[in-house]
């Protein structure tokens, strides 16, 4: 078999809806092969994208670029390939006392994902998206150009790779300032919630905390709408720096569709809702982080159909009427969110597809079912009309006009592409969104 057709595989997007055939290219030591030459591409990592944007016909393999290159103990300044995980890079940091001042909901992206799609996590209100802390990257241009990218440095094509979804170029290394920390732990304060409006009341007051997300119970409704959990998160200055990744359960194959279903999470709503008992606790930097992470392909709890995730952000003025109506919506619709997570975030970079504004963002699973297409442009609808947008990230099926209509900076980042012809660059997301 030639090497050409044994790199010719099948893959896909963590929610499983979009497959494809690619040949795979892969890239090692920071260098582009000679195999993407005159080809259209795409970077992929680790493959923990929800939907198409690190999909295409020809994909760039980043995940064996993966070396840290440097860290400077002093400082928390750390220099690395663009395949590095965060798993990995928390292995090597967490003992000298630093973290990550940024970090989304899986430790299993890679550093070029992070940045491509400018992750946030829970504590975006203070500390901003994670390419608020890239001091500087190196970036390859299709036609073979290197350049160093920073604020200041190329500042224009660095605005437009945070969040470029790697249409901007191959991220091959970065530079990043970690967090420094005290301990291994997250000193956790659990807020049960009765509504909505007692789950906004509770992330105000809770504004200047580190760290702040809420589980909701999207099946509750009436005057029960937005029920939740708001786990609130410092870090612990106790010295513990012992640490280690929690054993992993597997789902060894894809679960039946019919497992999930709304009685079924309507009894583990309710068990997990009454489960917080304990309003304060100490917890580790991986339970606190990455609950989800502890099951090994949860993915195919949602069956073989796969899941979308549809995750907005409505501005704050409009917020708490935007994601009432669309947590009604969805109580009134037979299409169950399994998972809802709500967020409250901070100002708006100057990055042209970053997704955070100043407001709330509100996260939800959906199974792939008849009719859940047509029932997500119904959301889209709704959050237009309070001014929100989609995250790109975790986009599967957004329409362009609804793309377009959230990114006042989508022309800049277009003016970017044609100017340092990056046209080559293209995934299934991209060319649906015209990108």
């Amino acid at each position: 078999m030639s090497t050409i057709l044994k790199h010719i595989k099948n893959i896909g997007s963590w929610g499983n809806y979009h497959k494809i055939k690619s040949q795979l290219h892969f890239m090692k030591s920071g260098t582009l092969p000679a195999s993407v030459k005159d080809k259209e591409y795409i970077s992929h990592g680790n493959g923990r994208s929800y939907g198409d944007c690190a999909l295409h016909e020809n994909s760039l393999m980043t995940i064996q670029s993966n070396k840290i290159l440097s860290f400077d103990i002093q400082k928390g300044i750390l220099q690395c390939e663009s395949g590095a995980l965060l798993s990995d890079i928390i292995v090597e940091i967490l003992p000298d006392k630093w973290f990550l001042p940024v970090t989304p909901g899986t430790k299993y992206i890679t550093v070029g994902g992070a940045i491509a799609a400018d992750v946030h996590g829970k504590n975006h209100h203070k500390n901003g998206c994670f390419s608020h802390h890239v001091i500087s990257l190196k970036l390859a241009l299709p036609e073979g150009d290197i350049l160093n990218c920073s604020k200041n440095e190329n500042a224009e094509l660095f605005r437009a790779t945070c969040g470029g979804m790697g249409l901007t170029g191959v991220i091959l290394e970065a530079t990043i300032q970690l967090l420094p920390i005290k301990s291994a732990f997250i000193d956790q304060y659990t807020i049960q919630t009765n509504n909505l409006k007692e789950t906004f009341r509770a992330f105000e007051e809770n504004q200047e905390a580190s760290y702040t997300v809420a589980w909701i119970d999207a099946l509750a409704k009436k005057a029960n709408t937005g029920k939740g959990l708001l786990l609130v998160g410092e870090h612990a200055k106790d010295n513990n720096f012992e640490f280690s990744f929690r054993k992993k359960i597997n789902v060894p194959t894809w679960f039946p569709s019919f497992l999930l279903n709304p009685w079924s999470i309507a009894v583990y709503n309710k068990y997990y809702y009454r489960s917080y008992t304990k309003t304060s606790e100490k917890v580790s930097l991986d339970s606190f982080f990455y609950p989800l992470d502890a099951v090994d392909n949860w993915n195919r709890i949602y069956g073989s159909k796969g899941f979308l995730q549809y995750q907005v952000v409505i501005p704050k003025k409009n917020a708490y009427q935007g994601i009432m109506e669309l947590l009604d919506a969805v109580v009134k619709s037979n299409h169950v969110s399994y998972l809802t997570v709500l967020k409250l975030l901070g100002k708006e970079n100057e990055n042209y597809l970053s997704f955070p504004l100043e407001g709330y963002t509100i996260a939800m699973d959906f199974k792939i079912k008849k009719g859940v297409f047509d029932f997500l442009n119904q959301l889209d609808k709704i959050v237009v009309g309070y001014e929100g947008r989609g995250y790109l990230a975790k986009d599967a099926r957004m329409s362009k006009a609804f793309f377009e209509t959230g990114y006042p900076k989508l022309v800049a980042f277009k003016n970017i592409r044609k100017q340092y012809k990056l046209e080559r660059l293209q995934s299934l997301q991209s060319k649906r969104l015209g990108l």
